[in-house]
């Protein structure tokens, strides 16, 4: 049997959470169960996920995000926000949240999984948001037009990709990924020579400015290019302690 205590060392070894200066609090939001035998995963902590989580008798609910952000504040627990949280004390169920640590693993972070999947190699740390990297930057295995990185995208993403490009049958080799609503970062990829950056969510302003300073932008939707680090996690998990491990998507186009 697997206790949480187990999985939080684990977790707390392979990605180092306390390392990382974030948004919210990393590892147990949540206390529930001491004894686990049945693993849910997700994007984030929804209504959706944690009815999901209930319905398949999920023990834990391990989410990239939680439900505690500095940027909220002090929130009463009333209304939509309790009808997360409720649901989990009354059913005993762990909610474990990481975020930036989930984002620039240099393994098994959102940004390198998609890099791999998108054939990106000699992956390198990228971005920083107050001493931690983000994501990662490398190189194309097989150099494509910005056009045909699009398409690429959108086939793994399973989700519609903006482009801003001021010419998409330019030849992209290089290439720099933060996940999410990293937006303004495409500034990084500008600063260290890249062709292309890959992000979740785009700006107006961000889409004019990027292609004007030479950089082929691609926004692929916050929770579709975050979707890949999770499940890595979710491989993880079920190879140390062969617990039963299962992924709740999101329907979320954002």
């Amino acid at each position: 049997m697997t206790t949480r205590q187990q999985l939080e060392d684990f977790y707390r070894t392979l990605l180092s959470p306390d390392t990382y200066s974030d948004y919210g609090p990393n590892g147990l939001q949540i206390e529930g169960n001491t004894q686990l035998k049945t693993v849910a995963f997700a994007v984030s902590a929804t209504r959706h996920s944690i009815a999901e989580a209930i319905d398949k008798n999920a023990d834990t609910l391990v989410v990239h995000h939680g439900l505690f952000w500095k940027f909220h504040g002090a929130r009463p627990l009333t209304g939509s926000f309790a009808k997360r949280i409720v649901p989990l004390i009354n059913h005993n169920i762990n909610l474990l949240a990481y975020h930036l640590p989930l984002d620039g693993h240099a393994e098994i972070g959102n940004a390198a999984t998609l890099g791999n999947l998108i054939g990106c190699v000699e992956q390198q740390a990228f971005g920083d948001y107050r001493g931690s990297p983000t994501g990662i930057k490398g190189r194309l295995s097989s150099p494509c037009s910005a056009s045909s990185l699009q398409l690429q995208l959108e086939q793994i993403l399973n989700h519609k990709v903006i482009i801003a490009s001021a010419n998409e049958n330019q030849i992209i080799n290089t290439v720099g990924i933060i996940t999410g609503g990293a937006n303004s970062e495409w500034h990084l990829a500008q600063k260290e020579g890249l062709d292309a950056y890959i992000t979740g969510e785009i700006s107006e302003h961000d889409w004019h400015e990027s292609q004007e300073a030479g950089i082929h932008m691609f926004a692929g939707g916050h929770n579709a290019t975050e979707q890949f680090g999770i499940q890595a996690l979710m491989e993880k998990t079920r190879q140390q302690f062969g617990l039963e491990c299962f992924f709740i998507s999101s329907k979320n186009p954002a």
